[in-house]
């Protein structure tokens, strides 16, 4: 039940005092930050918990509001290891997509990237292979504009798009100044399709993307899984992001195979994210009933789903 955003660049429960001393460091006035963001962002209101803030919060950032705090508080009521499920889901995009660099592809678009924070995906590949260029898109103008003023890195760039309609991300000049289609590239769609609702048809999201890359392009995808939890807890995921910015369409294990069906998984599957390739140097948090399916997925070839 929770929206993949950037691992922040310190640890839940730590402190910075910004670039003053600590004696001297400035009050934010929330409530005037609030209006001073609505006033930038003609649509926003500040009422509103934003998807891609309650997941800053969950992973321990700082870009959020008291409306994102509240309602993570509710989902941790209910599940109050959304926390440990978060950070496995975002440790399993760094080791997706470095597996991914390291193998040579250097084409990456990110779907839903959010707000930037540390070892965003350019960071992870470029550390592998500086050569390597990103896309990120993302249909929040804030979260857009927040990333274009901080992406600012050889080979990268961040355009507004909407995974639910990807021959506009495709197509976008942004894009196409920056990626050749005709080469493999791999798409990022982790923690993003929970967000897209059956009517909006998330199988055939996919069968776009398969249409429209080059062979040997890839799907890094992870998904909301809600086998573990209670109804209660489902009810209490979906009555949250209800009132959000993104209304979340949570699955079970088998609606999310069916949704990848057409495509072929690389090994080991489909799987718990914290069982895709495990550092072993790094032990695995208990995860409890927050769990993220998530795998690689050969876009261009068909067959049936491996399920680890």
């Amino acid at each position: 039940m929770w929206r993949e955003k950037r691992e922040p660049a310190e640890q839940p429960g730590s402190s910075s005092t910004g670039p003053w001393p600590q004696s001297e460091v400035r009050p934010v006035d929330e409530n005037r930050a609030l209006a001073n963001i609505a006033s930038a962002f003609g649509g926003f209101n500040p009422n509103v918990p934003n998807s891609a803030r309650i997941y800053d919060y969950l992973l321990g950032g700082k870009n959020h509001f008291p409306p994102d705090r509240e309602a993570a508080a509710e989902l941790l009521k209910q599940s109050p290891h959304i926390r440990a499920g978060v950070r496995a889901n975002r440790k399993f995009l760094i080791r997706t997509t470095r597996d991914l660099a390291r193998r040579g592809y250097t084409q990456f678009i990110d779907l839903g990237s959010g707000l930037p924070t540390q070892q965003n995906v350019h960071q992870v590949v470029q550390a592998v292979n500086p050569d390597a260029r990103v896309v990120y898109a993302d249909n929040d103008l804030m979260a857009v504009t927040h990333g274009r003023a901080l992406l600012n890195a050889p080979g990268v760039t961040m355009l507004q798009g909407d995974i639910r309609r990807p021959d506009e991300i495709l197509n976008a000049p942004a894009l196409t100044e920056l990626l050749d289609l005709r080469r493999p590239v791999v798409v990022v769609a982790v923690a993003v399709l929970h967000f897209v609702s059956d009517r909006e048809d998330p199988a055939g999201i996919i069968a776009r993307l398969r249409a429209r890359l080059a062979p040997g392009s890839r799907l890094v995808v992870s998904h909301a899984c809600t086998d573990e939890a209670s109804d209660e807890q489902i009810a209490e995921g979906h009555a949250v992001y209800a009132r959000s910015s993104s209304p979340a369409a949570f699955r079970r294990s088998e609606d999310i195979a069916a949704m990848l069906a057409a495509c072929t998984m690389e090994p080991p599957g489909l799987v718990p994210v914290s069982e895709w390739k495990p550092d072993p140097d790094i032990p695995a948090e208990d995860v409890g009933n927050a769990i993220f399916l998530g795998g690689i997925a050969d876009l261009n070839a068909y067959g049936p789903l491996e399920r680890g």
